[in-house]
């Protein structure tokens, strides 16, 4: 019997949200983690390695829950879930250790110029893990989306 759509996304979230955690904590290199806020070719070259091996951390656990539980997963479903968790990581991720920066008198990233137009950034600029939170809370939302893009069957 094929597994609903509710036990597919609830599925589908478990496997995202573990492998987010294993993918951007263990997984990732320390080297890349430094880097990947950094402007230029360095950074983003830090980036796109920690997102590829993160990506690739999510496609096997996804893989392997969909095969294991039965869920029916459609190729198609799970490639939507992992490109739009490998772009937004990628985009949100270029922020990183950029959080606290002032807009108005720094260069920085657009996400950053956002949080801080949505009064965060106080928040940002005053507590040392804020920076961190808010980055993780954007991640685990994007997870929500990418959990029903691949447990949608059309």
């Amino acid at each position: 019997m094929p597994a609903s759509a509710a036990a597919r996304f609830a599925a589908a979230y478990a496997a995202l949200n573990a492998s987010h955690t294993v993918g951007d904590h263990i997984v990732q290199l320390d080297h890349d983690a430094v880097r990947k806020g950094l402007p230029g070719t360095e950074g983003r070259a830090a980036c796109a390695r920690h997102v590829a091996t993160y990506t690739a951390t999510q496609a096997l656990t996804l893989a392997g829950v969909n095969h294991t539980l039965r869920l029916g997963l459609t190729p198609r479903g799970i490639a939507a879930a992992l490109a739009l968790s490998a772009a937004t990581h990628y985009a949100i991720d270029r922020s990183g250790g950029r959080w606290a920066e002032d807009p108005d008198t720094q260069p920085t990233t657009a996400l950053v110029r956002t949080a801080h137009r949505l009064g965060k950034g106080q928040w940002l600029q005053r507590d040392p893990q804020a920076g961190y939170r808010y980055d993780q809370a954007l991640h685990k939302g994007i997870l929500l989306v990418a959990s029903l893009a691949a447990s949608t069957r059309s």
